[in-house]
C-alpha cells in the first residue's frame, strides 16, 4: 500500500499521541504544525541571529516554540497560524552566549578538550540554555563534574554543561527501509544494512545507505530475490556518512515506513539541519527496530571518538532512544512524507540500552545528487504500487 500524505501523518500521530496522551486529531494537527511552522522559526532565526542561543518546541504542558535569545531586551509573544492552529512562540532571554559561539568552541576546541580527559567526549549545543554539553564517563567523572566543567569553560570560552552518562558512541553495527546485504571480502561473511532514500543525479539513479557499510550490496526483495546495486561512491568523512548504490531499475520516491514492511511512503519535501529543532517529533524505520518515532534533543552534535574518519564535526543531530540497535545503519529518518536524515550511530550504555541515535541531514547528501520526490499530494505519474517496491 502506497500511502498519501494525509495517512502518513495520521500514522505518525497516532504515536504522537499515545506518547504525549492526547486525542488522534491534536496529535495530527500537532505534527501538521511542526512541519507549517518552520518557515515562521526561519525568520526568527535570521531576525535574532547575533543573539539566538536556540529554538525547541515543547510539547508539555503545551504545544508551544520556545526561542531563547543572549541579553535582558525582551522580546514579546508572537503566534504563528499553522496546522489548523495558533501556535504560541515566547522569547526567553538571558542565555550567556549565542549558538554560533558554541559551535565555533566545539570546532575549534574538540580536540584540546579531549586532550583534558581520559576517554574522548561526545559534544553538542543545549539549545535550551546556550551551554555547550560535554558527555563525559563514570572514569572521568572520579574527579568530579565541577573541575571538569572549570576545565573545559577555560579552554572554550563558553558555558559548559557537564553530563555524566557512562556510554559509548559508535557507528550502529551494518546488520539490519529496505534490506541490503552483501558479503565482506575480509572475513567472508554475510552483513545487512537499511536503504534509506533514492536519489539521482539527472543521469544516474540509485539508493542511499550508511558509508560504513559494504561497498557491494543486494536489494533483499521478497518476491523477486536479491537484486544487484552498483557501487557508486561513499562519503565517510567529518559531518557525512552516505552511500550511493546505483540500480539498473528506475527507483520511484519511496520508501518503507512500517516494521513490517507493507506500506510505502512518498518523499514530498525534505528538513534541513538549519531548520530542524530541538523537540520535533521524528521517525525512522531499520532492518532490526522496525518503525519507532521520538523527539530530536541535540542538533548540533560531535560524536565521541573518530567515527567519522577521524574526530566527527558538530553537523550531527541526535534523536531520543531507546529504539537503536546494530543492523539498521543507513535507514530514514522522516516525518510524515518529509525526510530528515539518514542514521549513522547510536549512544549506548554499558547494559545494551540506547540512550540516543544520530544521523546525517539530507542537506549533506552529496552534491551533484538530490532526493527523488513525489507531487504534493505524494503522486508520481504512471507508478503503481508494485513498481514503487
Amino acid at each position: 500500500m502506497v500511502e498519501t500524505p494525509a495517512e502518513a501523518l495520521a500514522r505518525d500521530g497516532v504515536e504522537y499521541a499515545r506518547q504525549f496522551g492526547v486525542p488522534l486529531d491534536e496529535a495530527i494537527r500537532r505534527l501538521a504544525a511542526q512541519e507549517q511552522s518552520v518557515a515562521a522559526t526561519d525568520r526568527i532565526e535570521e531576525t535574532y541571529r547575533d543573539r539566538l542561543a536556540g529554538i525547541a518546541i515543547e510539547h508539555r504542558p503545551a504545544y508551544r516554540i520556545i526561542v531563547y535569545l543572549t541579553g535582558d531586551t525582551p522580546v514579546p509573544t508572537l503566534g504563528v497560524w499553522a496546522g489548523g492552529m495558533t501556535v504560541p512562540i515566547i522569547f526567553r532571554t538571558g542565555a550567556r552566549v549565542s549558538r554560533e559561539r558554541v559551535i565555533w568552541a566545539m570546532t575549534w576546541y574538540q580536540q584540546a578538550i579531549n586532550a583534558k580527559l581520559r576517554r574522548p567526549a561526545g559534544m553538542g549545543l543545549d539549545p535550551r540554555t546556550g551551554e555547550l554539553v560535554v558527555t563525559i564517563g563514570t572514569t572521568d567523572a572520579k574527579e568530579g563534574a565541577d573541575a571538569i566543567k572549570a576545565r573545559i569553560e577555560a579552554i572554550a570560552g563558553v558555558p559548559v554543561q557537564v553530563r555524566v552518562m557512562d556510554r559509548v558512541d559508535k557507528n550502529l553495527d551494518i546488520a539490519g527501509g529496505g534490506r541490503v546485504e552483501g558479503v565482506s571480502p575480509t572475513d567472508g561473511k554475510r552483513y545487512v544494512c537499511t536503504t534509506g532514500f533514492t536519489v539521482s543525479d539527472g543521469v544516474r539513479h540509485g539508493v542511499t545507505t550508511a558509508a560504513h557499510c559494504l561497498d557491494a550490496l543486494s536489494y533483499r526483495d521478497e518476491q523477486r530475490g536479491d537484486l544487484p546495486l552498483d557501487f557508486i561512491a561513499q562519503w565517510g568523512w567529518g559531518y557525512r556518512d552516505v552511500q550511493i548504490n546505483a540500480s539498473a531499475e528506475m527507483p520511484t520516491p519511496f520508501f518503507y515506513a512500517d516494521t513490517a514492511k507493507t506500506r510505502l511512503r512518498p518523499v514530498t519535501g525534505q528538513r534541513t539541519r538549519a531548520a530542524t529543532r530541538a523537540g520535533d517529533f521524528v521517525c525512522h524505520r531499520g532492518e532490526r527496530t522496525g518503525y519507532s518515532c521520538a523527539l530530536v534533543e541535540l542538533t548540533d552534535f560531535a560524536p565521541a571518538g573518530d567515527l567519522c574518519g577521524g574526530a566527527c564535526l558538530p553537523t550531527w543531530v541526535t534523536v531520543a532512544g531507546p529504539t537503536c540497535k546494530g543492523g539498521d545503519s543507513g535507514s530514514p529518518v522522516f516525518s510524515g512524507t518529509t525526510a530528515f536524515g539518514v542514521l549513522k550511530g547510536g549512544s549506548y550504555r554499558r547494559d545494551g540500552s540506547c540512550v540516543f541515535y544520530f544521523y546525517m541531514s539530507v542537506d549533506y547528501i552529496p552534491p551533484g545528487w538530490s532526493l527523488l520526490r513525489a507531487g504534493p499530494d505524494g503522486a508520481v505519474a504512471g507508478v503503481k504500487a508494485s513498481a514503487a517496491r
